[in-house]
């Protein structure tokens, strides 16, 4: 099972026990002014242990504690994003105490409700919120936040605190992430739920802002969940009217209902963040709408109760300065001193999420034991599935190729290995961003949709960005892998979502063909050259160029058995011979990152490596020197990154130091230098390519044997005699 640092054991199922007080939604509370705040509202013996007395009521009082926390936090990190928090307070309040269903201390309950903070800027509402329900968030890291060696990041980070669900920041990634999660919540419930057994049940809640529906991938994402019919999902949209630079108005004025109703969303409006009762309404009318995923546009009030900085960009993304911060604790009636102060009245009310929660969590489980008892295997299977374990002989059926095998594109060779182990691993849901037929996606499945949540197939449209960001919501939800695909060059349109699941360490798998200049006629729009390296420099990622079929099966037995960080699988368009190689060397070979694919015939004197359809050039440039006396090993080198990983005595043992080396990959040569050294060489492509076909691109541009040979002469003259 994925487990980033910091974190216990991802998912676990609950067998906890525990009584808690009656639930329900409690009565709205509407003491508070419309607009600015403009009433003197005072707590009353609130410091130490005291009782609030005649004050406001505990529910005002805990709102006002999210508020001057974030406050608080903000002014002594020295930045941050204040006011949105001072806004949301109430929204927050109301879907943690009222509507939400989790466990603070189960925070992985497998039947929990996930919440997303896609406006991650208001990071320190969310950490707020979890130090007041009684999640593992001490009140020291609340003043802690923002400050080295503490859980509390700048925007959420998951793995870091528990009860983050996902890694936000980048405006509209948490909204994509969400319609991930309730497409998993979807299948998981049509898969294994059964009469009088509903064990997968459960909301997926965000919230966002005017930033991330401007961004395209939020615009993508909901299209998606409209048109798959997600009717478990709700986002509570922040019309708050500023950004950075100032009223929203300076780029964004169009009608956000009628474009979510045109999607096909439920959509509701709460005319100010402060009414607790309208918002307890929306969420209950969200919940109504079960065929289709609800919009809660809520207006609110950024800065709420700062006397000079409400309704202002002031109030956005700086501390609002210790003078208005001790008039906004003034205008709420909050004491100005200490800071971080929670009354006794407040953790007892919210913490009262722990005994609650112990009792959702707890009857869960009861029922879960009960779908055993009538399921068992169903059940097992759904236990394995939480943990992200492999089944075993999941690899049985893998197909096995030789070299009197008749060439093959190796995205043609990924299809069958997928078609392989679609039955094994019935976890695998995935697809293609419209190129299934292309990248070879499709497995035997229906495809998923609001009619057949059962399905496998994912038919994503041409929305490479959302594909990604929802493919990581599918992984954080638990229970699913995904493997998504494109053309290699359209990873651009993937990559802030790519990048995000090598962040969180995400075992995402992206199949991603059409590699090179061998994608041929298309021409240089559709063929990849700087994405090689681009990748190789992303942290956490493992990339794996396979030369033929058989190395194509091993990069796929590496991606399925990875648990921490994503797999790029760069696969060719045009077809590829089979190599031939020792019985089990690409079995080893690439699961170490590179390997001597072709021995030297006699004492070493050049080595060549090559990934992807050149090494085949490689070996053919081998034999020719040898007709011409020169020794040359073949190294195959499909993941820079698996090799980088070995021991200094494997590394040397293929690339003998003080050896000439000389590289041939159909990318940019940027980075190639740590493999050949300085006075190695390398052919690559430091250009763009053109449309012509596979063939003559590669001539063009200098990969054919006759190319290898001469610089190989040329690197080994350099060196001059031994």
């Amino acid at each position: 099972m994925f487990a980033p640092p910091k974190r216990p054991a991802h998912y676990k199922l609950s067998r906890a026990a525990s009584g808690f007080p009656a639930f329900g939604p409690a009565k709205g509370d509407s003491t508070r002014a419309r607009g600015l705040l403009n009433e003197t509202e005072t707590v009353e013996a609130v410091s130490g242990s005291a009782a609030p007395g005649a004050g406001p009521s505990v529910e005002t009082q805990s709102i006002d504690t999210i508020r001057t926390l974030a406050m608080d936090a903000v002014q002594r990190a020295g930045s941050g994003h204040p006011g949105t928090a001072m806004a949301l307070a109430p929204v927050a309040y109301t879907l943690w105490m009222r509507h939400m269903r989790y466990s603070p201390r189960d925070p992985a309950w497998f039947g929990r409700d996930r919440f997303v903070l896609s406006a991650g800027h208001a990071a320190i509402l969310q950490y707020a919120v979890l130090h007041l329900t009684g999640f593992d968030l001490p009140l020291e890291e609340i003043r802690n936040f923002r400050r080295a060696g503490s859980c509390t990041a700048g925007h959420p980070e998951y793995g870091h605190v528990d009860g983050v669900e996902t890694t936000t920041g980048p405006l509209g990634q948490g909204v994509a992430n969400s319609v991930g999660m309730a497409i998993a919540e979807a299948h998981l419930a049509a898969v294994f739920n059964r009469p009088g057994h509903s064990i997968i049940d459960h909301r997926t809640y965000v919230i966002c802002s005017d930033g991330d529906l401007m961004e395209g991938v939020s615009y993508e994402a909901a299209s998606l969940a409209g048109h798959l019919g997600l009717g478990k999902l709700v986002w509570l949209y922040d019309d708050n009217r500023i950004t950075i630079d100032g009223d929203v108005d300076l780029a964004f004025s169009e009608d956000v209902r009628r474009r979510f109703e045109s999607l096909g969303w439920h959509v509701q409006s709460v005319g100010d963040a402060n009414d607790l009762a309208a918002l307890d309404a929306a969420l209950e009318g969200a919940r109504g709408a079960e065929d289709r995923p609800s919009l809660i546009i809520v207006r609110s009030h950024i800065g709420y109760g700062a006397p000079n900085k409400q309704d202002t960009a002031a109030a956005h993304g700086a501390p609002l300065g210790d003078e208005e911060v001790r008039l906004t604790k003034e205008v709420y009636g909050w004491p100005a001193e200490p800071p971080f102060l929670v009354p006794d009245a407040v953790r007892g009310h919210m913490g009262r999420q722990v005994r609650r929660g112990e009792k959702l969590a707890a009857e869960w489980g009861e029922r879960f034991e009960r779908y055993r008892a009538e399921h068992p295997e169903t059940a097992a299977e759904l236990e394995r599935r939480i943990r992200s374990d492999l089944p075993g002989a999941w690899d049985e059926d893998l197909p096995s190729f030789g070299p009197d095998d008749d060439p093959i594109a190796t995205r043609a060779a990924s299809g069958r290995i997928l078609t392989a182990l679609a039955p094994r691993l019935p976890e695998l849901i995935g697809g293609s961003a419209d190129l299934s037929g292309s990248n070879n996606t499709l497995i035997d499945s229906p495809n998923f949709s609001k009619d057949a949540p059962e399905g496998r197939n994912l038919r994503w449209g041409v929305r490479e960005h959302a594909m990604a960001s929802v493919a990581n919501g599918l992984v954080l939800h638990g229970g699913i892998r995904p493997y998504i695909a494109t053309f290699f060059t359209f990873t651009d349109y993937a990559r802030p979502s790519m990048r995000l699941a090598a962040l969180m360490g995400l075992p995402n798998i992206y199949v991603m063909t059409h590699d090179s200049i061998g994608l041929g006629a298309d021409g240089p729009t559709h063929q990849p050259i700087e994405h090689l390296a681009s990748f190789r420099a992303m942290p956490g990622v493992v990339l794996l160029r396979p030369a033929d079929p058989e190395e194509t099966v091993e990069a796929w037995r590496i991606a399925i058995e990875r648990r921490a960080g994503p797999t790029i699988l760069v696969l060719t368009r045009q077809k590829v011979r089979h190599l031939e190689r020792a019985a089990g060397a690409a079995r080893d070979g690439v699961g170490r990152g590179a390997y001597v694919l072709r021995p030297e015939p006699g004492p070493l004197q050049v080595v060549l490596l090559g990934t992807g359809s050149e090494l085949q050039v490689a070996v053919e440039a081998a034999g020719v020197l040898e007709t011409g006396g020169v020794s040359a090993r073949v190294v195959s080198f499909p993941s820079w990154e698996l090799f980088r990983a070995q021991p200094a005595s494997y590394r040397d043992e293929v690339l003998p130091p003080g050896v000439p080396r000389v590289a041939i990959e159909a990318g940019a040569t940027l980075g190639w230098t740590e493999w050949v050294g300085p006075d190695g060489a390398v052919i690559g492509i430091d250009r763009f390519g053109q449309s012509a076909s596979a063939a003559d691109n590669f001539t063009r541009f200098g990969f054919t044997a006759e190319a290898l040979v001469a610089r190989a002469l040329d690197t080994l003259a350099a060196e001059g005699p031994a």
